[in-house]
């Protein structure tokens, strides 16, 4: 063990008790303020902005049926509203996916994230060529089965390396940056889709096969690339992500014990690992990112369809309208991380959201005009997507050690899983052109983020009061406070 490890192994035991003061912390005082956000910019670079490239081509390869869709996959594929099997195959994709979250984020751990996060891009982008030579929809559903099981540990996993690096005050930018790197490249899928449509009949390929093909092969190049990118845990030794060196890394995880005391990984058990599971937060945490989820879904996967049968547009404007809403949403997203981590709220920011999202939905699926219905378009992808990364900060913010980190991770996105569920089967084909169905369940997953959120609130606050007059510690370690 270096000298470095043994000085950050020596406070880790300190602080299990009580946070430690960072004002006289050698590792820390060893930069100046210029040089500290020069390190920390670089660590954005290969963390944030990797993960984010990745990112997109994951939402790209999950969300792809819509633009296929639109392009002749359901007419060559006898996909009609009578088998339900858009809906199925779409549904496909989140029973592995919701299954393995748990497990996949202890994996990461043991193996470590370059070569997992690296892998399983690699090994989804092969299955997403396979994609294109699917013969019906029912080898369709089984081949994303099995995109489900790759894709499980990717999100999670990123969730958790994220949350690993940075005090709790800087995290919503990174996750705002990390998600809409994602989002609104993803957002021009359709646009993208609508160029490679333009291959229709190349070696006697129709052109949605060619979305799939061509799309399989930048997640193939880009999972080769990342694994020269993506960095270890920052506890680890500075030789497995060189761009740092020792004093550096001993900087970044100083600030990690300073803000909540969990720079370090504790022995896995199990039982400890799964025990934290009684805690209630973690589920509430899961139920507000579902919610969430179910409408930021039903957007990727059906606004292609909604603008071209709800909305009369033609195929082409169907598929480019789909990225101003995420360009916006974008926008919208990281100047609301940018005042949250400056404020240290996160709770009002959800729910600021979640009643954004009401009136957009509410446009989107009661008004007569295409035009207003577009703008509840608008309102509705930056509420949900904006939600994605302070939820995920949220949640971060309010929970401490590594494994309890982990599960929460793990709980969280597999929240996010059955959200995608929820969104992919309220939308139904029967229910065209104004999908009213699909339309009330979204307004109602936005008004329970309101409630869950304020109960939260409730019970953080009280936690916070009785912390403060001397009660038990949070989360065990005193001086520790939730974030409202």
């Amino acid at each position: 063990m270096s000298d470095i490890e043994t000085k950050s192994a020596d406070q880790h035991f300190q602080s299990t008790e009580k946070v430690l003061s960072a004002s006289n912390d050698e590792r820390i005082l060893a930069f100046t303020p210029d040089e500290q956000r020069r390190i920390i910019r670089r660590i954005d670079a290969r963390l944030a902005v990797t993960l984010g490239f990745l990112y997109c081509v994951s939402l790209l390869d999950r969300t792809n049926l819509g633009s296929a869709s639109i392009a002749g996959m359901q007419e060559d594929l006898h996909m009609n509203a009578e088998n339900n099997a858009y809906t199925v195959v779409s549904i496909a994709f989140f029973i592995s996916y919701t299954v393995l979250q748990a497990p996949v984020v202890v994996i990461i751990r043991k193996v470590g994230p370059r070569n997992f996060l690296a892998s399983i891009v690699l090994m989804w982008g092969a299955v997403m060529i396979a994609f294109g030579f699917t013969p019906t929809w029912n080898v369709m559903a089984l081949l994303r089965v099995i995109l489900g099981a790759l894709e499980a540990g990717f999100y999670p996993g990123c969730v958790y390396l994220m949350s690993t690096w940075y005090p709790r005050y800087d995290l919503q930018k990174r996750n705002a940056l990390f998600y809409l790197i994602g989002s609104t490249a993803s957002g021009f899928g359709g646009i993208l889709a609508y160029g490679i449509m333009q291959m229709d009949g190349i070696s006697g390929l129709a052109g949605w096969r060619w979305i799939f093909i061509l799309e399989g092969l930048i997640t193939c190049l880009l999972g080769i690339g990342s694994w020269l990118l993506i960095v270890d845990f920052p506890e680890e030794s500075p030789k497995s992500w060189s761009f740092l060196n020792e004093a550096e890394a001993a900087f970044v995880v100083a600030r990690i014990e300073h803000d909540r005391s969990d720079a370090f990984v504790e022995p896995f058990s199990v039982g400890g690992y799964l025990g934290n599971a009684w805690d209630s937060k973690v589920w509430a945490f899961a139920a507000l990112y579902m919610l969430t989820t179910t409408v930021s879904y039903s957007i990727a996967y059906f606004l292609p369809i909604i603008l071209l049968d709800g909305m009369g547009f033609t195929i082409a404007a169907a598929q480019c309208l789909t990225a101003p809403p995420y360009v916006a949403a974008a926008v919208v997203m990281y100047i609301q991380a940018y005042y949250a981590d400056r404020m240290r709220l996160r709770g009002p920011t959800i729910v600021g959201n979640a009643l954004m999202g009401i009136l957009g939905l509410a446009l989107l699926g009661y008004a007569r005009s295409s035009g207003a219905r577009y703008f509840g378009v608008f309102l509705a992808a930056a509420s949900s997507n904006a939600n994605v990364p302070a939820i995920l900060t949220y949640q971060s913010n309010n929970v401490r050690g590594q494994w309890k980190r982990a599960l929460t991770s793990a709980t969280l996105v597999g929240g996010g899983s059955l959200g995608g569920i929820i969104g992919t089967t309220v939308f139904r084909a029967k229910d065209a052109p104004n999908y009213r169905p699909g339309i009330l369940a979204t307004l109602l997953a936005n008004a329970l983020v309101v409630i869950i959120v304020a109960v939260l609130s409730v019970k953080f606050h009280r936690a916070n009061k009785r912390a403060a007059a001397g009660g038990n510690p949070i989360e065990g370690l005193v001086g520790f406070k939730y974030t409202l």
